[in-house]
């Protein structure tokens, strides 16, 4: 246990940081699925309105470190691809 009063602060610190990653993720990982099930439905309307919210979310994520730049520039261009592939099963 710590002994100095900054070290507990930042006991209680990281313990509110873990707390706020972890309801993040797990936002991260809903707005992903709900994306993939719109897709699978061939539901591109709802597909897209879904994904303007994920790249959001991923886009806040990654300025705030939850998770690297790159991870959520990667993520949101496969959904894209996703999405896209949708109008081409159609035509």
């Amino acid at each position: 246990m710590a002994n100095l009063k900054s070290s507990k602060k930042d006991i209680r610190r990281t313990a509110r940081r873990k707390e706020r990653n972890g309801e993040d993720r797990t936002e991260l990982r809903t707005y992903a699925r709900l994306l993939l099930k719109a897709i699978k439905a061939g539901e591109k309307t709802e597909a897209l309105a879904v994904f303007s919210k994920l790249a959001s979310k991923l886009d806040r994520a990654a300025k705030t470190k939850l998770i690297h730049k790159k991870n959520a520039d990667r993520k949101k261009s496969r959904m894209a691809l996703r999405i896209n592939s949708i109008e081409t099963k159609a035509a």
